[in-house]
């Protein structure tokens, strides 16, 4: 009928343009014949359009008529069945008449407002939205409103919804837990502590996991694989993945150093790809310290759970010695290397490079340092100075554009106190490189250097310099470290291990030992880190915006127009810690334009490295910083509370949900 509608419009309109010409011939005098046989034409068009409009409206009835006779008094029958509601109201949003199928579900809304079945329906009259999806009891409803109209279509969508739910709830999740240092562990001991290890650790893993209505099997000693769905993943998420402090406490009773990681994937295509996703994934929780878990869902970001106590120290050395040989067979095989750290180089990371640099030298290799590229911390670069022409003679120190200019295919790259590509102080190098060799003591983030040769992470370690005086030992050839190159390993572990008071086991002592052999004088490197008056001062000065929050973390948020160095910062971190009842310390400020930074620390029963991760930064558990652009002191400070509070408020549920 549109066709027919739209002829009869033209007739009009032809009609009208007749009458015009009509008209016209008139005043121009034409002869009465022409306007005789226009007049006629006129009358012809005139009951055309007529006859078009009386056909319109027959058929338009007709229609009506078809429709009513098919449906007749059976319409309401048809609602029923499509399960289909019309509700009226008027211009005060109040009901005034609805279908039969909205009665039959016992809804009393006559007279009343829309809102009063459900205020998200208010949400149709707000611009942009055209459906709105409501719950009543055991129903639920998607509701839409007719255009230019006082008339709402209900539609009970309630079986598509819960097959939503229960097609979500049944979605496979892999996953992997790991009992971590707990072949370590039991390989020192003897049947009966191995005997308590099995009944107090991989039983209750057994146990929680059954209770939770996982298919579970152990595939090594310390290692079980786990197969659940999302409605069972939910669950144990709910609960913040329990196990984790039930193995840390049977640990503690039994005296041992074993903790609890696990690995959660979702939504890969194949189960071969989440089978790779998780075990990539709890590769991530060991090299971020274990007691932890990550979680990959569809494909969203790794997301860490845990991570509530530093990494036990493994008391195994194999790990150490096969490295070391896997370094040296690297290092036969190369025709030069390069030696990379960190952006603003620290005595750890440039202590590890020197180290690194003397290794590579005993294989008569050509060894360059990539130092003059990216910075280095005011205090190690005066020790450089200090040591210069020892150091000048024994080492080749280069920029990131000479690396970049001499290096080959067959050359090799060794990355030392970093795995962050971002973190690189000659991202060039590492780009072209074709073999990279990565040594780090940080815990893994989720960005890291691609392809690697070798990864070493030791998150128990106090430092690169601690891994890399091992290493030493595992050389077929005695390495020529001289008394300043020790000083510098000496004072990486010095500092990173806050004086010995983070991170620092027994053979965090015995690399300072053997450097102790090597000639370092404590009380030079103690010198060579000594702070002049301007730096007390600048310390002082810092110190006086520092102010208790939650009773035991101390925040200081410098908004001064004043740039702090990060070393400087990181000293008054450290320094916070040492006040009675502080349990961890920020330091908050501006290290140039419109960049702020922040320097944490910890004690160890706060994990610093969260809260930093949570704001895009991270590091380790016991120290950790950040650095962004574009922001202001008080909005990192404000986010920073914020996150705090979170965090305490998540530690306090689950603990009264552990008491439950």
């Amino acid at each position: 009928m549109d066709k027919l509608e739209n002829f009869k419009f033209q007739l009009v309109i032809l009609l009208i343009c007749e009458i015009l010409i009509l008209g016209l011939l008139a005043v121009l005098n034409i002869d009465v014949q022409t306007i005789i046989l226009m007049s006629v034409l006129i009358a012809f068009n005139v009951f055309l359009v007529v006859w078009v409009m009386i056909r319109y409206d027959r058929e338009k009835k007709n229609r009506d008529l078809n429709l009513s006779r098919i449906l007749g008094n059976d319409a309401k029958d048809a609602l029923l069945f499509g399960e289909v509601g019309i509700l009226v109201y008027d211009e005060n949003l109040i009901v005034t008449w609805f279908n039969d199928f909205l009665a039959s579900r016992g809804l009393q809304l006559i007279g009343k407002k829309l809102s009063s079945w459900n205020p998200a329906i208010n949400d149709l009259f707000i611009d942009g939205v055209d459906v709105v999806t409501i719950h009543d009891g055991e129903y639920i409803y998607e509701i839409t409103q007719k255009e230019n109209s006082t008339v709402l279509y209900v539609k009970d969508v309630t079986e598509c919804e819960n097959l939503k739910v229960l097609y979500h709830n049944e979605k496979s999740v892999l996953g992997l837990i790991q009992l971590d240092n707990y072949l370590e562990v039991s390989q020192y001991e003897d049947e009966t502590m191995n005997s308590k290890m099995n009944m107090g650790l991989r039983q209750p893993v057994i146990d929680w996991a059954k209770e939770n209505n996982m298919v579970i099997r152990r595939i090594r000693s310390d290692r079980f694989y786990v197969i659940l769905n999302e409605e069972i993943y939910q669950n144990i998420l709910e609960n913040k993945f329990s196990i984790l402090n039930t193995i840390r406490e049977n640990s503690n009773e039994i005296g041992v150093n074993v903790t609890c990681s696990m690995a959660f994937a979702r939504g890969k295509r194949t189960l071969a790809e989440l089978d790779e996703t998780v075990m990539e994934l709890i590769e991530l929780t060991q090299n971020r310290g274990g007691d932890q878990v990550a979680v990959r869902l569809d494909e969203g970001e790794v997301k860490y759970y845990g991570g509530n106590s530093e990494a036990a120290e493994k008391r195994s050395r194999v790990r150490a010695r096969v490295m070391a040989k896997a370094v040296r067979d690297a290092l036969q095989e190369a025709h030069s290397v390069f030696i990379v750290g960190h952006k603003n180089m620290d005595f750890d990371c440039m202590g590890a490079n020197l180290a690194l640099s003397r290794i590579a030298a005993g294989y008569q290799k050509p060894v360059y340092i990539v130092s003059e590229s990216g910075g280095i911390e005011e205090q190690c670069l005066e020790a450089i100075h200090y040591f210069g022409p020892e150091l000048k003679d024994r080492h080749h120190f280069i920029s990131e554009a000479e690396a970049v200019r001499m290096m080959k295919n067959d050359d090799l790259v060794i990355a030392a106190d970093f795995h962050n590509p971002d973190h690189c102080n000659a991202l060039g190098v590492l780009d072209k490189a074709g073999k990279v060799i990565l040594i780090d003591h940080h815990r893994r983030s989720e960005k890291f250097i691609d392809n690697p040769l070798l990864v070493y992470v030791e998150t128990s370690a106090s430092s690169v310099s601690e891994l890399i005086t091992e290493f030493l030992a595992y050389m077929p050839h005695a390495v020529d470290i001289s008394p300043q190159e020790a000083t510098f390993l000496y004072l990486g572990i010095l500092i990173d291990s806050n004086r010995f008071k983070a991170r620092t086991g027994v053979r965090t002592f015995e690399a300072c030992a053997v450097l102790r052999n090597l000639g370092v004088d404590p009380n030079v490197a103690e010198d060579l880190i000594k702070e002049n008056i301007e730096e007390f001062e600048e310390k002082s000065s810092i110190m006086r915006f520092g102010h208790v929050v939650f009773d035991h973390m101390m925040i200081a948020a410098v908004n001064t127009e004043t740039f702090l160095s990060k070393t400087m910062m990181s000293k008054c971190a450290d320094a916070m810690l040492s006040i009675k009842g502080i349990e961890a310390s920020f330091v908050i400020g501006y290290t140039k334009e419109n960049t702020v930074s922040v320097s944490a620390r910890s004690k160890g029963k706060v994990n610093v490295q969260k809260l930093m991760e949570k704001m895009n930064g991270g590091g380790h558990f016991s120290a950790a910083a950040l650095q962004r652009e574009n922001t202001s002191v008080e909005n990192i400070e404000n986010e920073l509370i914020q996150h705090i509070e979170e965090t305490l408020k998540e530690e306090t549920n689950h603990e009264s949900h552990l008491t439950e």
